[in-house]
């Protein structure tokens, strides 16, 4: 167990005290007065922050949220920018002579390498810092997207594209060790909240951006559109990020020369390479794989999130080969327009989030006696649980039955919502688990998310395909087949049924989490 905490309750093992009023263990409560708190003096500051002003916990308000306003530019554009493609397919296949089938093969490779280069992104966040890091993703993501835009040849682009997916998507790994390092304990649900909810809305964002554009200019074109969206976020990084990794043992360490130089050794990386008492690459990537197989991470990650995220992607995929055809006969245009129904599903998803995550939070501490188990956080997966599955059956029902389109937008946005909350849920678990491990726990979080996640920007035809690439789950292989043969209500009703049995992950946590945290000793710390 990360030992972050003010003070392990021992009596009640893997509980933590985080309030000091409401303990009734007089020798932890008496513990605890000497330590910081809110103004208010209720919620004792875990982590306990430095009196050093460049503490990332001593940051002003404004300057915390600048830079997760930074890091949210990045998280929103690493599924944006490979989605962004799934309206382009037709026009890339007239300029080179294929078929869009063909074509949509050019996004396999980069969704391939999105959870690969976010497990090799660790070692360098944890070895160089979190702002070099973000900083030289989106700027090799401009460059990588230019050349897309620009390439002459199928072979080019699609190489293009394949570096693009593995070099982007380390912002939606840096995001819980960046929340983490800036913020206290009582604050993180809801930056978990606001993360989450800054790439989960991308993948429904960029189709709905280009489907629009290609209306209008060529498929290169809106590649450089594209383009001018990372380099966008390059500058915002650029001007509102910030070095968030503090050595708080010695924080001499963590200092770097003043002004514009040293804001350039911080951006490019070169304060980290000069940086003292910080781990080795391969350190690093020794805590990796002991993290992977423990089962209060792999549970809720690779079981829940993996399958619920992956018929998320499917339903978003299927949505399209249903609309156009008959009996709905969508246009283009609607079809786009239909992308509004899951960002409808987690904008909502993350304003009940803002306040339920908090609520699970206080009550629990206030009936424990000031006492906080990571555990907790798991109540808030069981109302989105729910919804997903039931989502899946009223697609189904709403497609065998030719009813109305809005079933299968509300069917498509509860799915959304069931995502967005679960995966925050979950997400601030894992973070209270593994503290000063963040880095290392979401890289499997993205690993296992990126698993479940089928080719999801071949959406916007009935050509395109659903793969779920490194799961091996060929969705679209068997789901039109299985839709032909045992009708939509059967198919997406299994669907629902697989969804149903993933919460046997959550069930098992709750249970033995708290043993297994104990159980399992964590790596030292490592920053």
């Amino acid at each position: 167990m990360d030992q972050e905490y003010v003070k392990p309750d021992l009596e009640h093992a893997g509980a933590f005290i985080v309030n000091r009023e409401k303990s009734s263990s007089d020798s932890l409560a008496n513990s605890a007065r000497a330590l910081k708190t809110t103004p208010d003096g209720r919620e004792t500051l875990i982590p306990q922050p430095s009196e050093d002003p460049a503490d990332p916990l001593n940051w002003s308000w404004g300057k915390k949220h600048s830079v997760l306003l930074a890091l949210g530019a990045g998280c929103l554009l690493t599924d944006w920018g490979m989605t962004w493609g799934s309206t382009l397919f037709e026009a890339q296949a007239m300029d080179w002579h294929m078929t869009p089938p063909a074509v949509s093969n050019s996004i396999t490779g980069g969704i391939f390498l999105q959870g690969p280069g976010g497990i090799l992104a660790v070692p360098l966040i944890q070895r160089y810092g979190r702002l070099p890091v973000l900083f030289w993703s989106q700027l090799l993501g401009c460059i990588v997207v230019i050349g897309a835009a620009s390439a002459p040849t199928y072979a080019g682009f699609t190489a293009c594209r394949v570096l693009q997916g593995f070099v982007t998507t380390a912002p939606q790994v840096i995001g819980l060790t960046m929340i983490h390092d800036m913020f206290f304990f009582h604050e993180r649900a809801r930056k978990v909240n606001l993360w989450v909810f800054s790439f989960l809305i991308g993948p429904f964002l960029g189709p709905f951006i280009s489907g629009f554009l290609i209306q209008a200019i060529s498929w290169r074109h809106c590649y450089a559109v594209l383009a001018g969206f990372y380099g966008a976020s390059t500058v915002i990084i650029s001007l509102l990020g910030d070095e968030t990794l503090y050595d708080r043992k010695e924080p001499q360490r963590s200092t770097s020369p003043p002004g514009v130089l040293g804001r350039i050794q911080k951006l490019t990386g070169i304060a980290g390479i000069r940086a003292v008492g910080r781990p080795s690459p391969f350190t690093v990537a020794k805590h990796l794989v002991s993290l992977s197989y423990r089962p209060y991470l792999f549970l809720p990650t690779a079981v829940f999130i993996m399958i619920n995220f992956m018929f998320l992607i499917g339903l978003t995929n299927t949505i399209s080969l249903l609309v156009k055809p008959p009996p709905y006969l969508f246009s283009d245009t609607a079809d786009a327009l239909l992308y509004l129904a899951p960002m409808i599903g987690v904008i909502v998803a993350e304003l009940f989030g803002h306040f339920f995550n908090d609520f699970l939070q206080k009550t629990y501490i206030r009936t424990h006696e000031g006492r906080f188990k990571p555990e907790s956080r798991l109540w808030g997966v069981y109302l989105p649980w729910f919804l997903g599955v039931f989502a899946l059956v009223v697609f189904g029902e709403t497609y065998q039955f030719h009813k109305s389109w809005v079933g299968l937008a509300i069917g498509w946005g509860m799915q959304g919502f069931a995502v967005q909350a679960a995966t925050t849920a979950i997400s601030a678990y894992v973070l209270d688990c593994f503290p000063q491990h963040a880095a290392l726990a979401s890289s499997w979080i993205n690993f296992w998310r990126t698993t479940g996640k089928d080719d999801s920007h071949v959406t916007a035809t009935s050509y395109r395909k659903l793969i779920c690439i490194q799961g091996g789950f060929c969705v679209n292989y068997f789901q039109s087949k299985w839709v032909a043969r045992n009708g939509p209500a059967v198919a997406f009703g299994c669907q629902a049924a697989i969804v149903a049995s993933t919460i046997f992950a959550i069930v098992a946590c709750q249970i033995w989490g708290a043993k297994w945290r104990s159980k399992y000793t964590l790596p030292p710390p490592e920053n």
